[in-house]
């Protein structure tokens, strides 16, 4: 881990398209303000991992029903 030392204003890059900026701080809490572009998803930490615990879940259940449906389902023809 790198840890930085960086005061109100300042910030750090990552990369060449991300700057991670110290906005304020009160207490144990500090204010970020991330300029990124927006293809790149943020998210805090904690709505990360549960994204990807969501995800995983999905992918573990093996519920592929509707997808056969659609699969079996024979198209209706279009009006010429």
């Amino acid at each position: 881990m790198l840890a930085l030392t960086r005061k109100k204003g300042e910030s750090i890059m990552v990369g060449d398209d991300v700057e991670i900026v110290v906005l304020d701080w009160r207490g144990e809490q500090i204010k970020l303000g991330i300029i990124a572009p927006k293809s790149i998803p943020i998210h805090r930490k904690e709505i990360y991992e549960q994204i990807h615990a969501e995800n995983k879940k999905a992918m573990i259940s093996g519920d592929i029903s509707d997808l056969k449906n659609i699969a079996l389902t024979p198209k209706k023809s279009q009006p010429e």
